[in-house]
């Protein structure tokens, strides 16, 4: 059997295999950074408190912007109707959320973040920058502003 000699930049961080071909995919780098910043999220905030990332996520969003509704949850998400509701239905029920209906139209609700739900979107997301701020140590304080400011201007470039 070939004994593999491949620098360890063109290796994956786990399992030491060759992955030269696929070092310039945005796609596949994107996934492996995604398995450390999932990990952190779970021992931070996903264990602790017993939220997905997707519910955290929607949590933020709606105590950042008050009086959302869920189709526009939706569509900055890039989620179903269907999908958005489970989620909506969970938080609810965890007292994270309340949906206040509109004055208008009856099937239009505003949602809002509780008092605890509020409290919860702050100290999750504190934690999870800890944490991911802890796993980017090899990275400098400059370097991890650039790499968030690029991911972020890759997502802006999603068509609506």
């Amino acid at each position: 059997m070939p004994k593999n000699r491949s620098n360890p930049v063109d290796a994956t961080p786990a399992g030491r295999l060759v992955e030269a071909s696929l070092h310039h995919v945005l796609g596949y780098q994107l996934a492996q950074a995604t398995i450390v910043t999932d990990a952190v999220f779970a021992e931070r905030v996903g264990t602790p408190f017993d939220l997905r990332p997707v519910e955290f996520t929607v949590l933020c969003l709606i105590h950042e912007n008050p009086d959302v509704s869920a189709a526009r949850l939706a569509k900055a998400l890039a989620v179903t109707a269907p999908n958005i509701a489970a989620w909506l239905e969970r938080l609810e029920r965890r007292e994270l959320i309340r949906r206040t209906p509109h004055a208008t139209d009856r099937r239009a609700q505003y949602l809002r973040a509780t008092p605890t739900g509020a409290t919860l979107a702050s100290s999750a997301t504190r934690l999870v920058i800890e944490g991911e701020q802890h796993v980017l140590g090899n990275l400098s304080k400059g370097e991890q502003l650039i790499l968030i400011e690029l991911l972020h201007k890759v997502a802006v470039s999603r068509r609506v």
